[in-house]
């Protein structure tokens, strides 16, 4: 009940914000922006949709590749199905949280013991986020060497917060999934704690029950790292996928006719730097964060209304499709 209660109160937030979003992105050339948006070409707005499905087909292979060698019958179609869900999860949460709970409870539903689809999980996180940070550097080389954008002080100081935090993130899920001992001293203390608070009763079993736990995690995340070309795959793998993810603007730039703003070099590069600044807004999809990054950035290439439609077209693509196709492939399962 209270995960359902939590869940409404992020659509909610998520609503009000976008709301808010829509109204300053409009408010000064509505009509201009809407006859933009309807006035595209089509055929271009299919390309930058099937860079979307690219993008998650890419995404897709890294958690099967790891769910293969834990169980072989494990399916590349459930563990692309897992991926529409997972865009559902991540969109409605803070930081894009309740994605990872939720891959664990699915690949379970499947065959993979709870310890076994966590390391999976985290293994898949890693892989996923050094991509994210290799773009992120190789554009902050791309701008120091052809100068794309200068005197953005506020925005280069937020990238700088980004890559901090984004860092922090891989060394503290490497610490997660390889060190034995530091994760039962943290279960131990937990465990103790509750132990005084009178929630859990039986001690002795509960710190058995947990190391055993931690045992197979650990053991499942030294098979995973052993194959390091599969792992480095994997990275190679996510770092194409965002690369695609990332050229979505450039194709809506190309739906309104305009061929020369930006390249698409500068398309990677921007959103590398967009992406790099939205892992750290705690709004549900980075709302407001995102859209703000995405108007200054690519604002010293295209202004006004062509700016709005551009944004509102590449948010609805990259956001709101993925949580409504994410919603769809969630409840087929219900239906049947």
């Amino acid at each position: 009940m209270k995960s359902s209660m939590k869940k409404k109160l992020n659509i909610i937030i998520l609503i009000i914000i976008t709301i808010i979003v829509l109204f300053f992105s409009l408010k000064d050339n509505f009509k201009e922006t809407v006859t933009q948006i309807f006035t595209m070409n089509v055929w271009y707005l299919l390309v930058a949709f099937f860079l979307l499905i690219l993008y998650w087909i890419l995404r897709t292979y890294p958690i099967y590749s790891f769910c293969k060698k834990i169980n072989k019958k494990f399916k590349y179609l459930s563990a692309f199905q897992l991926t529409l869900r997972t865009q559902f999860f991540n969109a409605v949460t803070p930081f894009a949280t309740g994605g990872q709970p939720y891959q664990i409870y699915f690949l379970k539903t499947v065959g993979i013991d709870y310890a076994s689809s966590t390391s999976v999980v985290i293994q898949n996180f890693i892989v996923y986020q050094i991509a994210l940070v290799i773009l992120g550097i190789l554009a902050l080389i791309a701008n120091k060497l052809f100068n794309i954008f200068s005197n953005f002080e506020l925005l280069q100081n937020l990238i700088a917060l980004g890559f901090i935090i984004n860092a922090l993130v891989i060394i503290i899920m490497f610490v997660v999934a390889f060190s034995k001992k530091l994760n039962k001293f943290f279960i131990s203390i937990g465990i103790n704690i509750l132990t005084k608070l009178r929630i859990v009763k039986d001690r002795e079993k509960k710190l058995k029950e947990w190391d055993e736990y931690i045992n197979k995690f650990n053991e499942c995340a030294n098979i995973l790292l052993k194959d390091k070309k599969t792992f480095i795959l994997n990275i190679l793998c996510n770092f194409v996928a965002l690369s695609c993810l990332y050229l979505i603007p450039l194709f809506i730039l190309y739906s309104m006719g305009n061929f020369n703003a930006f390249s698409a070099g500068v398309s990677i590069v921007t959103c590398a730097y967009i992406m790099i600044i939205g892992s750290f807004v705690p709004i549900p999809g980075a709302t407001g964060g995102l859209e703000f990054g995405f108007v200054q950035f690519f604002g010293n290439f295209i202004t006004g209304s062509k700016l709005s439609a551009m944004m509102l077209v590449w948010r609805f693509i990259t956001y709101y499709f993925g949580m409504i196709v994410g919603a769809i492939a969630l409840n087929i399962k219900k239906v049947k």
